[in-house]
C-alpha cells in the first residue's frame, strides 16, 4: 500500500491554488481617526476576461461611487494640508506605469487602479459585481488598498481631477495569500 502523504500534500497544493484565485478583503469606514466600522467585504476573484470585485456591503451612501485601487496597504487618516484626511496613508490611485491619468478601466493609458463605478441600491448596500479588465492577477494587488469614494466618478481629470469622486468613506487593505502562508 503506497503512503497518503504524498496525496495529502497534493491536495493541500490544490487547495493552495485555488485559494489564491480569491481574495476577500474587508471595507471599514474611512474616519478621522482612522479605520471605522465594518461596511462588509468584496471578494476579488482571477477570470478569463479580468479581475472581477464583488461588494457585500452595507451602510453605504445610495447611488453611484467612486471604486478604486490606491498606491499603499494603508487605511490611516494622515494630515493632508493641515487637516486630518481619512484613509490618506493610501496614497494615490494605483499607476504604475506613471500615466498621471485617471481614466475608464479598460484604458490602456490611466491609471491601473481605475476600477468601474460601485453601484449603491437605495438600501445601502451594495452586491454588484464590476469587472476590471486590465487587472489580470490578484498578485499584482498585494499589499495595496480598495477605496470607495463619497460621489460619483466621471472617469476623467475633467471639470476635476480623479474624476471629481470626493471624500474617501471606506477602504480596505488587499493581502494576497502566497503560496508558502497557511491558508
Amino acid at each position: 500500500m503506497k503512503p497518503l502523504i504524498p496525496l495529502v500534500l497534493a491536495l493541500g497544493g490544490a487547495v493552495a491554488a485555488q485559494a489564491s484565485d480569491t481574495v476577500t478583503v474587508v471595507m471599514e469606514q474611512a474616519t478621522e481617526t482612522g479605520p471605522g466600522a465594518s461596511l462588509g467585504t468584496v471578494a476579488i476573484r482571477q477570470s478569463a476576461y479580468g479581475l472581477v470585485f464583488t461588494p457585500q456591503l452595507k451602510g453605504l451612501e445610495p447611488g453611484i461611487h467612486g471604486f478604486h485601487v490606491h498606491m499603499l496597504a494603508n487605511c490611516n487618516a494622515v494630515e493632508v494640508d493641515g487637516k486630518l484626511t481619512p484613509a490618506a496613508a493610501a496614497g494615490g490611485h494605483w499607476d504604475p506605469k506613471n500615466t498621471g491619468r485617471h481614466g475608464f478601466p479598460w484604458e490602456d493609458d490611466a491609471h491601473l487602479g481605475d476600477l468601474p463605478a460601485l453601484h449603491v441600491a437605495a438600501d445601502g448596500s451594495a452586491s454588484q459585481p464590476a469587472l476590471a479588465p486590465r487587472l489580470k492577477r490578484l498578485d499584482e494587488l498585494h499589499n495595496r488598498a480598495l477605496m470607495i469614494h463619497a460621489g460619483a466618478d466621471n472617469h476623467s481629470d475633467h471639470p476635476q481631477s480623479l474624476g471629481g469622486g470626493g471624500a474617501r468613506v471606506a477602504c480596505g487593505v488587499i493581502k494576497v495569500p502566497t503560496s508558502s502562508e497557511p491558508i
